[in-house]
């Protein structure tokens, strides 16, 4: 009888897995950290953004058709909205007010302790950085209470408005600078 080696072979077993892509949450992130943060509970459906081209109109110069002449004015920031967020603290019953509600509303009161008194400056942020921001307009609705009237459910409407990143509120001094820059008039020299 004859004795061959037997020779055994095994490729590795690769075992792969898909990783779950993990949930973005959408955030507006205090610049620095002015406010608390605000993380929303659940991502908006909708996020609607517009914005508004300024145009001057002199009624008594008048173009070929008879319209008025019109002069480019300047561009608006955009303005968008935050529309029908849902924050809910039922499960823990805690209240929706001390939890979610009670840090948003900072984002319309002014900063304690700045000396320009302003509400805080935004960063949007939902996987990507949209734009820098304040918020003009706060609304929200308390929609469940616990049996002793602890809130326990909220819905929320944030509109929020564009600003400069290079030309924040609260700058000393403006940055916007160039050679197509015009010094204004008006302005007495010393």
């Amino acid at each position: 009888m004859l004795n061959l080696p037997i020779i055994v072979t095994q490729k590795p077993i690769i075992v792969t897995q898909k990783l779950k892509p993990q949930l973005e949450k959408a955030k507006l992130i205090a610049y620095k950290k002015e406010a608390p943060d605000i993380e929303l509970m659940f991502n908006p459906t909708e996020v609607s953004f517009s914005r508004s081209v300024e145009w001057k109109s002199n009624d008594g110069n008048r173009g070929t058709e008879l319209l008025p002449k019109v002069n480019f004015s300047g561009v608006k920031p955009y303005m968008f909205t935050l529309k029908q967020l849902l924050f809910d603290t039922y499960e823990t019953k805690e209240s929706v007010m001390n939890k979610y509600i009670d840090n948003i509303k900072k984002g319309v009161e002014t900063i304690q302790g700045s000396a320009d008194k302003r509400p805080p400056v935004y960063i949007l942020t939902w996987g990507t950085e949209y734009f820098y921001c304040v918020i003009t307009k706060l609304t929200y609705t308390l929609n469940m209470f616990l049996s002793d009237g602890t809130p326990v459910r909220a819905i929320v409407d944030i509109d929020l408005q564009e600003v400069d990143k290079n030309n924040l509120p609260g700058g000393k001094e403006s940055q916007s600078k160039g050679k197509n820059r015009t010094k204004n008039s008006k302005v007495a020299k010393n």
